[in-house]
């Protein structure tokens, strides 16, 4: 089933890069085994299709989305593939044109007051917000709450437990991307355990 609002499944959504298709399966039972279902799955590797693939035919608990979706194209090959939610950094008028017409909920990428304006101006209230860290943090996304307050955000990039819990606090986050549940050395080694772990750990910091 499609979900209603990417924003609403988990406080974190992991962003996970994967270059050996193999992994995916495991990694995700390990996601959401520690509390988060919503998966995002970069297409910046070869293995990407393959992983979301594989995601969504086994492991039906969980809620796997394509990230860094730059094109039309990708849309289409995203959704094919299995993809139930579509992420991306930013936008083009082509590119939310596929992902309004793609039948899945999208999060398309904003920086700026203006780009958050322009895309509530066109329906648009759910996006992410990339580079979080570099684009002004905590503070800049609180600034867009009181002028903006129809917009709510998945704040992404520079994001770790400390910081995600400040971004998490606020009234217009619904949840924040980042990969420090995922850390080379344990998806590598293959240590699904502390993926769990750490996965948990992040599921809890809303409490």
């Amino acid at each position: 089933m499609t979900p209603a609002s990417v924003l609403d499944l988990a406080p974190v959504l992991p962003v996970v890069v994967l270059a050996d298709a193999s992994r995916a399966v495991p990694l995700a039972r390990a996601l959401v085994a520690g509390g988060l279902p919503a998966i995002e799955v970069t297409l910046r590797t070869g293995a990407a299709l393959e992983a979301i693939r594989a995601i969504a035919a086994e492991v039906p608990e969980a809620v796997v989305g394509a990230g860094t979706v730059l094109s039309p194209g990708q849309v289409r090959a995203a959704v094919g593939a299995g993809a139930r939610f579509l992420v991306s950094p930013g936008r083009t008028d082509p590119l939310l044109a596929a992902m309004r017409a793609s039948g899945v909920p999208f999060l398309p990428g904003v920086s700026t007051a203006s780009e958050v304006m322009a895309l509530l101006e066109l329906g648009v209230r759910e996006m992410k917000f990339f580079p979080a860290g570099a684009a002004g943090g905590p503070a800049y996304v609180r600034s867009l709450a009181a002028p903006l307050p129809a917009a709510r955000f998945c704040p992404t990039g520079g994001i770790g437990a400390d910081s995600a819990r400040e971004y998490l606090a606020l009234p217009n986050v619904g949840c924040v991307g980042g990969t420090w549940m995922l850390p080379e050395d344990a998806v590598e080694g293959r240590d699904w355990g502390r993926v769990t772990r750490l996965a948990r750990e992040a599921a809890d910091l809303r409490a």
